[in-house]
């Protein structure tokens, strides 16, 4: 198996960055993240902002989340596919998730940790909120990144967030009891915008190549991994890929990974925006909605549903 050479962008410290707008190197870094969402799909972010001591709470308090018994965590029932308490999946059997809706908001996060912990446990809601809120603003200044990078307006930009939402999920995967029954994740591209990923020092990423390959992605202990998901994908008329990923477990310890989704709100439209059309670039995808979108998806589960769904 060989280490993909995905690429890595630092960015700045908080207020660095915030300086940096506007200027040539802001500019740089706008073109970088662009071109690894062009060229791979993915990349890994060095970002100070979200410091090790929250990254390093939220793995201990997912932890204790899922030490939980099986009825408590079964109480969490989410409408969305995919989003309820998942464990003990036939197809993933290594795999146990929750889909947390919109976590950076206080009021969510106290909702989900009382269901979990009736008697409280107000740290535990601290750390999820804190940290899916800094992921989200992670998450909207790459985004404002790429829009700048095509050279779009920024009401572009503004009325891509204020149609966003977005699910915190938290995924632990068990040790395999035997050999050959590693498959923590299969393999699959994200349905939704963005993905902003951290995991514990266990490793097993696998992305795959232009030729067809898997490549293990090997992330430091202080990087977050970006990956683009299909409605990108769409809304760029295909110049972003939509990297096919999976979860390989090796190894005695358990792998804990978190991540903040980002998508489109239930009814918003993805169109491709007419800057990005061109003799080079001719329309990929028609207009949809989102939610029609993922419900295809589920329904009819394919490497290529975005273009059998949206293809022109």
């Amino acid at each position: 198996m060989d280490e993909a050479k995905i690429p890595v962008v630092e960015f700045p410290g908080e207020l660095s960055l915030e300086r940096e707008k506007g200027s040539e190197n802001w500019k740089e870094l706008c073109n970088k993240v662009r071109e690894a969402c062009e060229s791979h799909g993915c990349f890994m972010v060095m970002y100070e902002k979200i410091p090790t001591s929250l990254r390093e709470d939220m793995l201990v308090a997912m932890k204790a989340l899922f030490d939980l018994p099986e009825d408590t965590k079964n109480k969490y029932q989410n409408p969305k596919p995919y989003c309820s308490y998942q464990g003990k999946c036939p197809v993933v059997p290594l795999h146990e998730s929750f889909g947390i809706d919109d976590a950076h908001m206080l009021e969510a996060a106290q909702e989900f940790t009382q269901l979990m912990w009736p008697q409280g446990n107000p740290a535990f809601c601290e750390i999820l909120n804190s940290m899916s809120l800094k992921m989200l603003e992670l998450n909207n200044t790459i985004l404002e990144m790429i829009f700048e990078s095509f050279g779009m307006e920024e009401k572009h930009y503004d009325e891509l967030v204020r149609d966003s939402t977005s699910i915190f999920r938290v995924m632990k995967y068990r040790v395999p009891p035997k050999e050959g029954e590693n498959i923590g994740l299969v393999p699959h591209t994200d349905k939704n915008a963005l993905t902003v990923l951290c995991q514990n020092e266990v490793q097993g990423l696998e992305i795959m190549t232009k030729q067809g390959l898997w490549e293990s992605v090997v992330v430091p202990k202080d990087a977050f991994v970006i990956v683009v998901g299909d409605a990108l994908k769409a809304w760029s008329n295909g110049r972003l890929v939509a990297v096919k990923h999976r979860v390989v477990m090796k190894g005695d310890k358990e792998r804990y990974s978190f991540g903040l989704f980002s998508m489109p709100k239930e009814g918003a439209m993805i169109e491709v925006p007419r800057e990005l059309v061109d003799n080079e670039h001719p329309l990929l995808y028609r207009p949809f909605k989102f939610a029609d979108y993922f419900s295809y998806f589920v329904s009819n589960i394919s490497d290529d549903a975005l273009e059998i769904y949206a293809g022109v």
